[in-house]
């Protein structure tokens, strides 16, 4: 599975589907959830108050260097986030983490 299977391009930068598993050992990008086409992202934080969505946008500014924003699924595991910026770019970035 690659980048491209759980990212599209839309208007002004790039939207990835994620499978989040809060309240982790570590954060950062684990691979791919093959069976729900997701990237799986660990977070220390814990699913209250937004903490964990914090954390999911702050580790994509930090790998991206782009603006990033949970904008689908706010209480649920399964998230899709969206990084504002050129696709080809945060998608090659993200392919080398």
């Amino acid at each position: 599975m690659e980048m491209s299977d759980v990212s599209r391009r839309v208007g002004g930068g790039v939207e990835i589907d994620l499978l989040v598993s809060p309240r982790s050992s570590r954060s950062g990008i684990e691979g791919f959830d093959e069976w729900r086409r997701r990237l799986i992202v660990r977070v220390r934080a814990p699913p209250l108050d937004g903490r964990a969505n914090g954390e999911v946008e702050e580790l994509f500014r930090g790998l991206t260097g782009h603006r990033a924003s949970v904008s689908a699924g706010h209480t649920s595991r399964q998230k899709t986030v969206f990084i504002e910026g050129d696709a080809e770019e945060i998608c090659a970035r993200l392919t080398k983490t």
